[in-house]
């Protein structure tokens, strides 16, 4: 079995290759966006050609939710053009095709978690382009599986909790966002979920969501990571107005993930167990 990961340095790429000893009938080619464009669909046809994979996960995306405001073209390239592309030539060449989106897509005015089928409308110029690229990969490969997510945090790159790590060990105070719900997703239990949707040999094409299980605001995420390093930081509540961002943040990212644990049966952990997970495996490395 052949697999093609794309996004190869992004936090779930990393995390799937983390787990790739797990599976030792599976080949899997990690590509970064210097070994595969995903906007050039000459270029995605050209691997594709050379490895005739089985399944390929999509795991490129352009993530700079504020930057996309005014590097709209960039966002849309990526996120639409590239996700299509990718669809496309999966569906040419009978390739099982995993799409990565975002609760982006929703408007983030909810109180209760999203289901798969509850009407789309992005605020900001990253969800509008995540959007589109579902609805790409759809029009084109009606055998896709996309799985939204929202609030990814790993050992890997840049995320909330290896910035709160950095700020609780380095600030007596800092103020943290206390308005905005959501469920916390680490990126290791996420890659295990895809692989092992992929090892079960079931395939039923739809969207899903994925997220760990529970509700918490980014200041309760940040006061959880402080109580367990013991920081002596002190952690302030503030409304999202104290805090204005060029792109509009939702209030409510909560997803509903029953879909993806009956049809898959996978269990989901909680969020505070794999935050404690990340945590452990970032002290290893001397993150704290």
């Amino acid at each position: 079995m052949k697999i093609v990961v794309t996004g190869a340095n992004g936090q779930l790429g990393k995390e799937i290759q983390a787990f790739q000893n797990s599976y030792p009938k599976a080949q899997i080619h990690f590509f970064t966006k210097e070994d595969l464009n995903i906007a050039d669909l000459e270029n995605v046809k050209l691997i594709f050609n050379q490895l005739h994979p089985d399944y390929c996960i999509n795991c490129a995306a352009y993530t700079a939710v504020d930057k996309a405001e005014t590097e709209r073209e960039t966002a849309f390239l990526i996120n639409e053009t590239g996700t299509k592309n990718l669809a496309l030539v999966s569906s040419q060449f009978g390739t099982k095709f995993i799409h990565i989106s975002t609760d982006y897509v929703f408007d983030g005015n909810g109180s209760d978690p999203y289901k798969e089928e509850h009407p789309v409308d992005p605020q900001n110029i990253y969800g509008l382009s995540k959007l589109r690229g579902e609805e790409g990969a759809l029009a084109v490969n009606t055998e896709s599986i996309i799985i939204r997510t929202a609030w990814v945090y790993s050992e890997y790159g840049n995320n909330f909790v290896k910035t709160m790590l950095r700020l609780l060990q380095s600030k007596e105070e800092i103020s943290v966002v206390a308005d905005q719900l959501g469920s916390p997703t680490y990126a290791a239990d996420l890659a295990k979920a895809i692989l092992s949707i992929i090892d079960s040999g079931k395939w039923v094409p739809g969207i899903y969501h994925y997220s760990n299980d529970g509700i918490i605001s980014w200041f309760e995420f940040a006061n959880a990571i402080q109580q367990y390093i013991q920081s002596k930081c002190r952690v302030n509540a503030i409304p999202t107005s104290a805090f204005p961002t060029p792109a509009k943040r939702p209030a409510y990212s909560v997803l509903n993930k029953e879909k993806i644990k009956t049809t898959f049966g996978l269990t989901i952990p909680d969020w505070e167990t794999s935050l404690h997970h990340c945590l452990d495996r970032l002290k290893e490395v001397g993150a704290w």
